[in-house]
């Protein structure tokens, strides 16, 4: 009888041992934060966070993750720093998340970059392009999860050295680090060249109600490239009042204004023809995805589950995939969930494939490379939709 009890015992303890959890996780749930601008001149980027609300609610119909429960809060911080820092502490201390996911902006999330490292909370793949993200040794409880700003701009750089080597560039962007990550990009990407072929820089802040005075600006500065780096706000502006003025440069849009939903549509397709920009997700809209595998499970996730969700908006199929991804670190992470496994296995991603990423494109992450995404394709605005063209191509940043 005493061999029995103490096997037991044994038996006991050793299924408690297998189970590790830190705050926000137990045997029925785990507790996900979010911070979004549900509010504010960013408030386009909010439907993120509901696709995201959508995807969980399907994951947790399903029986879960490994028989848990994604109790996701997601709350506003109408793209204001301040905000999201008392929103931050408000998860962390208050509702003792295991985690803050795919929170949005790099002002934001510059806010508590710190913050959340200091508390060795992961701050896990962040939804901006910022190459900051990628520093595992001085944050190694921040990650990222789109291309980078400066990859992105260096690609543009590449084509406009090859196809336009004699441009007058002007540049728009927003005066913040996410503007300025890409104006950086543009600039080593130009290289030597690039300060005579940059003939204008406008910055504009996010409380100025439109950016009209700014673009006769760029426009009387005889420039035939303009590289729009703005919010969708912004972008729909900035791509109306360009054609109104009668001003037709080679117009190049940064990834995350793409939407044809939330920005193309609203400035008019009329007003956006030919404007390049670069993708590493399919469209929704393209027919050569219709038989496509991803897509299908894409539709069908928008059927039954977010029905409320517009196909044309790119920001809906981004939180479809980024969604996915967190679902499958937490299925990685099995019963060990503490906030150090779960960076160690968003660190160990290995050719995953969160949907409907383009062919050629995978997340990929290692201990000492925090940037999952790192490949991109151009792509031209034509009638309805966007076409792409060339190949799939990367814009090393330390190259």
């Amino acid at each position: 009888m005493a061999a029995v009890v103490v096997l037991l015992s044994t038996m006991s303890t050793d299924a408690v041992a297998q189970k590790k959890y830190n705050a926000g996780a137990t045997d029925t749930e785990i507790k996900i934060g979010n911070i979004m601008p549900y509010s504010g001149p960013a408030s386009a980027y909010g439907v993120i966070g509901k696709t995201e609300q959508a995807y969980f609610a399907k994951i947790n119909a399903e029986g879960g993750i490994n028989g848990r429960k994604i109790n996701f809060i997601s709350y506003d911080d109408a793209y204001s720093p301040p905000k999201t820092v008392e929103q931050a502490r408000k998860l962390v201390e208050s509702d003792e998340v295991l985690l803050i996911f795919n929170s949005l902006g790099t002002p934001p999330n510059s806010a508590i970059h710190e913050y959340m490292n200091s508390k060795k909370v992961p701050q896990l793949f962040v939804a901006t392009g910022a190459t900051k993200w990628d520093d595992p040794k001085n944050f190694p409880w921040t990650i990222g999860w789109q291309p980078n700003y400066q990859s992105e701009a260096r690609i543009y750089a590449k084509y406009i050295l090859r196809e336009k080597p004699n441009a007058k560039i002007a540049v728009l962007y927003q005066n913040d680090d996410y503007g300025k990550d890409y104006l950086k990009g543009l600039k080593d990407g130009l290289g030597a060249k690039a300060a005579s072929m940059i003939v204008a820089e406008e910055s504009y802040e996010t409380s100025e109600p439109t950016i009209n005075n700014h673009i006769v600006r760029l426009h009387s500065s005889g420039a035939d490239v303009f590289f729009n780096i703005t919010t969708p706000k912004f972008a729909a502006q900035a791509i109306k009042k360009a054609f109104l003025i009668g001003w037709k440069p080679t117009h190049f849009l940064n990834n995350v204004s793409a939407s044809i939903g939330s920005v193309i549509k609203p400035a008019g397709f009329e007003h956006s023809q030919g404007i390049i920009s670069a993708a590493y997700l399919k469209d929704a809209l393209d027919p050569q995805w219709k038989d496509d595998k991803g897509m299908k499970a894409y539709y069908d996730f928008l059927e039954n589950d977010f029905p409320e969700g517009n196909r044309a908006d790119g920001s809906v199929i981004y939180g479809y995939n980024v969604a996915r991804t967190l679902v499958e670190v937490l299925q990685k992470c099995g019963d060990n969930l503490t906030r150090e496994n779960i960076m160690k296995q968003a660190a160990s991603l290995k050719e995953f494939s969160s949907g409907t990423l383009l062919p050629g494109i995978a997340i990929n992450t290692s201990p000492q490379d925090f940037a999952p995404i790192q490949r991109m394709q151009l792509m031209r605005f034509k009638g309805e939709r966007w076409e792409l063209f060339g190949d799939v191509i990367s814009g090393e940043v330390s190259g």
